[in-house]
C-alpha cells in the first residue's frame, strides 16, 4: 500500500467509502422539512411575504452567526421580502442571545416576526415576553435545546428533541441555509440550484464554528470553497485581498486563520456590526474599507492578546498544583479570554478558566480537552455564578466577583472527583502513519489535499517518522522562539521541518535520534517548491 492509501485506510475508509469522501455529491443532502418545525416556519416566512410584515434577523456576534444572518438577509430579498432588518447584539452590552429590551424596541418599531439564527433554543422567558407584545418569534438554531421547548411559532434545530433530521452537528448556518431550501419550494426568486450560491457563507461560518466536518457539513464546506473562490459578495472578496488569500488556493485554513480571525475580531473588541456591514455591502471600495478596518482591529485584538496571555501565565505559575486553572484580571477584555484561555490550555494541558473582573462581576471563558467538561463544572458551581452555558470542550460563565475563590475550588474539586487518569496524554497526536522519509513527496502533499475540507471529524493527516539524526538545528524569530530542523535517515533521505513559537522539546542535539510527529506541507520560496513538516511533537531519543 501507498503511503496515501494506508492514510485512507486508517480513516475507516474503504475503496467505496473513499470514493464518495474525495468526492462529495451535492444531491444527496437531507431533506430540509425532516427538520423540526420547518413546515410551520416556511407557513409563518411565507405568510409574512404576502402581508410584508416588518421582520428582524437576530443574529450573533460570532462568525457563525454573521455568517447564517447575512445568508438570510441575501436570501429574503431575493425572494421578494421588503422589509427585513438586521439586529446583531454587541457582546458587551447585550451580550449573547434574544434580550428582551431588544424585543420591547421591536415592538415599538411594529416588527410582525423575529427569525433568530444561532440563537433563541434557551431564550423562554425572552420569546413569552416577546408573544405578549404581539411579535412572533421563529428559532433557527443549532445549540443543546431546553427539556422543555420555548414558545415560538417554530423551532428549528437538528438538536430538537424527537428531530428525524439524520445528521445533528449543523452549524447555525447550515441550519439557516437549510431554511431557504426549504422556502425554495414555496416562493420564487431563488431557483433551484441557485442557492449554492450562498455555500460561500456556509462554509466559512461551518469551519470557524468548529462543527463535525462530516456528513452535510463535508458536502456544504467542500462546494463552498468553490464558490468562495469566485464569490460574487464584495465583502468577502476584499477581506480575502486584506487577508492575502489567494482564491484559488482557497482551503479550510484560510477560513479558519486568516478570515475568520479578522472577523470576529470586530466583536471582540468594538462591535460585530463593521463585519456585517462588510459583509452586506455590494460597493467594492466600501466592503475594502471595512476589510481594513477589521484587518486593524484583528492586529489590536492580538496585542491585547499576548498582553493577556503574558499577565496570565504569571498568574497559571501560582496556581501550578490545580489540575483546573481559574485565571482573573480586571483588564482582560472578555472579548479576547477564550483564545487565552486555548492557549493556556496549550501550554499547562489543564483545563482553563480565563475571567475579566469588571467590578462586582466577573465573565469569561473556558476551554478544556479530554474527559474533562467544563459545562459540568460549571453547572457543578451553579450556586456560586449568575449564568454559565456551552458544551464540553468551551463554555462561557458570569458570577460575582467576590466568588471567584470560591468557584476556583469548586471546579477543582469537581475535577478531583472525577478521578480522571492520563489526560495529558490525550493531547499527544494520533498517527495516520508511520512512515519513511522518501515517501514523504510533493505527489502525496497534493493527494492529501484532496481530504479537505479539514476540521473536526477530519482533522489533517499526521505522519510518524522514527529514529532520525539532526543533522542541523537553526533558531529564528527576534527571541529565537522558531526552530527550523534538518533531518536525515539511514537511507540518506533528508527533509526539513518547522516549528513556530516552539516548545522546549523541539530544541534537540545536533546528532541525537528523535521520533517526530508532523504536517506534511509544501514550502514555495522563490519559485521553487519543496516539502516541508510542521512540527507536532518530537522525542528525542536516549
Amino acid at each position: 500500500m501507498t503511503l496515501f492509501e494506508r492514510i485512507l485506510a486508517a480513516r475507516g475508509l474503504s475503496a467505496k467509502s473513499k470514493a464518495a469522501f474525495l468526492n462529495p455529491k451535492y444531491e444527496l443532502t437531507h431533506d430540509p422539512f425532516l427538520l423540526n418545525d420547518m413546515d410551520k416556519a416556511v407557513d409563518r416566512l411565507v405568510e409574512a411575504h404576502k402581508k410584508q410584515d416588518k421582520i428582524v434577523i437576530y443574529g450573533d456576534y460570532d462568525i457563525d452567526g454573521l455568517s447564517a444572518t447575512t445568508l438570510l438577509f441575501d436570501a429574503f430579498g431575493s425572494f421578494g421580502f421588503k422589509n427585513v432588518e438586521i439586529f446583531i447584539p454587541n457582546r458587551f452590552e447585550e451580550g449573547y442571545g434574544l434580550t428582551t429590551e431588544a424585543i420591547d424596541r421591536f415592538a415599538r418599531d411594529k416588527v410582525k416576526l423575529i427569525v433568530t439564527v444561532d440563537c433563541g433554543s434557551t431564550s423562554e422567558k425572552e420569546i413569552i415576553h416577546a408573544n405578549k407584545l404581539g411579535l412572533d418569534v421563529i428559532v433557527t438554531d443549532h445549540h443543546d435545546c431546553m427539556s422543555k421547548h420555548v414558545p415560538a411559532v417554530a423551532v428549528v434545530n437538528p438538536k430538537y428533541d424527537g428531530n428525524k433530521y439524520p445528521f445533528v452537528d449543523l452549524a447555525g448556518v447550515g441550519v439557516a441555509f437549510k431554511l431557504v431550501c426549504a422556502l425554495q419550494t414555496k416562493l420564487k426568486g431563488i431557483p433551484k440550484g441557485h442557492e449554492k450560491w450562498l455555500l460561500d457563507l456556509v462554509a466559512l461560518g461551518t469551519v470557524c464554528d468548529v462543527v463535525q466536518l462530516v456528513d452535510e457539513n463535508r458536502t456544504f464546506v467542500y462546494f463552498g470553497m468553490k464558490v468562495l473562490a469566485k464569490t460574487k459578495k464584495q465583502g468577502l472578496r476584499a477581506l480575502m485581498a486584506v487577508a492575502a488569500v489567494d482564491p484559488e488556493k482557497i482551503d479550510s485554513r484560510s477560513l479558519g486563520y486568516r478570515l475568520g480571525p479578522r472577523m470576529n475580531a470586530a466583536g471582540r473588541l468594538e462591535t460585530a456590526k463593521h463585519t456585517m456591514d462588510m459583509l452586506t455591502s455590494d460597493d467594492p471600495m466600501v466592503a475594502l474599507e471595512k476589510a481594513e478596518y477589521l484587518d486593524d482591529l484583528n492586529k489590536s485584538r492580538r496585542i491585547e492578546q499576548d498582553k493577556i496571555f503574558k499577565d496570565a501565565l504569571v498568574q497559571a505559575e501560582r496556581y501550578a498544583d490545580d489540575p483546573v486553572l481559574v485565571l482573573s484580571g480586571v483588564d482582560w477584555n472578555h472579548g479576547v479570554v477564550g483564545i487565552v484561555a486555548s492557549k493556556i490550555l496549550e501550554k499547562y494541558k489543564k483545563p482553563t478558566f480565563v475571567l475579566q473582573e469588571i467590578g462586582d462581576e466577573s465573565k469569561g471563558s473556558a476551554r478544556s480537552f479530554g474527559d474533562f467538561s467544563v459545562i459540568e463544572a460549571v453547572n457543578s458551581a451553579k450556586h456560586l455564578i449568575n449564568k454559565g452555558g456551552g458544551h464540553k470542550m468551551a463554555a462561557g460563565v458570569t458570577l460575582p466577583t467576590k466568588n471567584i475563590k470560591k468557584f476556583r475550588k469548586q471546579v477543582n474539586d469537581f475535577y478531583k472527583s472525577l478521578n480522571l487518569t492520563n489526560q495529558s496524554q490525550l493531547l499527544l497526536p494520533k498517527t495516520d502513519a508511520t512512515a519513511d522519509l522518501g515517501e514523504i513527496t510533493e505527489e502525496l502533499v497534493q493527494q492529501i489535499s484532496r481530504l479537505e475540507p479539514f476540521g473536526m471529524g477530519n482533522p489533517q493527516p499526521i505522519i510518524e517518522c522514527d529514529n532520525l539524526e539532526v543533522r542541523k538545528i537553526q533558531k529564528m524569530g527576534p527571541d529565537c522562539q522558531h526552530v527550523k530542523l534538518d533531518l536525515g535517515d539511514k537511507s540518506g533521505e533528508t527533509m526539513q521541518f518547522i516549528s513556530f513559537n516552539a516548545p522546549e522539546s523541539c530544541f534537540v542535539d545536533v546528532g541525537s535520534l528523535v521520533n517526530i510527529w508532523f504536517h506534511p506541507n509544501i514550502n514555495e520560496w522563490r519559485g521553487r517548491c519543496s516539502v516541508e513538516g510542521q512540527i507536532l511533537h518530537i522525542v528525542q531519543k536516549v
